[in-house]
């Protein structure tokens, strides 16, 4: 059976207040995007130079900056589903070095795909008076979907840059991308495009 992949709308730029924009980098730890790591993810070592240039952008703006990290126990559930990742102060959890939140950025420890599930992401983002999430990071269609996703369904705006997003196969970044332009009304676009004012 073959299927037609339905095209995927792009912005060529996307222009967002910094003060009401959060960059949120999703789980871009050493255990998915570092060679070493437990579950690497291939394509996210090649976007860690994009998603910095991203984070130079945002700080120079002014907009906040938030970082994910799956955090599990030595006996997560999860690990039924996956081999044994990011567990709670190792190595593998910690954000890969060339991406190093800076001391005042806000990190997410989560237990689930979804960044808001469990989580004060939602609190921080309404003190802050974000109305925008540029979301980034891996892996495309799991926990940036996830938390793209959940973003949009608290009616916060998502901006998806695909250039800072990766996947375990181009189908999954593909699906993720559809889902995210399709269903969640979100623009798709690349880091060159995302324009801060």
């Amino acid at each position: 059976m073959t299927v037609d992949v339905p095209e995927v709308p792009r912005e060529e730029e996307v222009r967002l207040p910094a003060a009401e924009t959060a960059l949120i980098v999703v789980d871009m730890q050493n255990d998915f995007a570092h060679p070493d790591g437990a579950l690497f993810v291939p394509d996210a070592e090649a976007s860690i130079p994009r998603i910095r240039a991203l984070l130079d952008k945002a700080r120079a703006a002014g907009a906040r900056v938030v970082f994910t990290q799956d955090w599990h126990a030595e006996d997560d559930p999860e690990f039924r589903i996956w081999p044994r990742h990011a567990v709670a102060g190792t190595w593998g959890a910690e954000i890969v070095r060339e991406l190093t939140p800076l001391p005042d950025e806000t990190r997410i420890q989560k237990l689930r795909y979804d960044a808001f599930y469990g989580t004060p992401l939602e609190h921080l983002l309404r003190l802050w008076g974000v109305k925008h999430v540029v979301v980034v990071g891996t892996v495309a269609n799991i926990c940036v979907l996830h938390t793209a996703g959940s973003a949009a369904l608290r009616w916060f705006e998502v901006v998806l840059p695909e250039d800072g997003t990766s996947a375990l196969a181009p189908f999954d970044l593909a699906a993720a991308l559809r889902q995210v332009s399709f269903l969640y009304q979100g623009k798709v676009t690349t880091v060159e495009g995302v324009k801060f004012a």
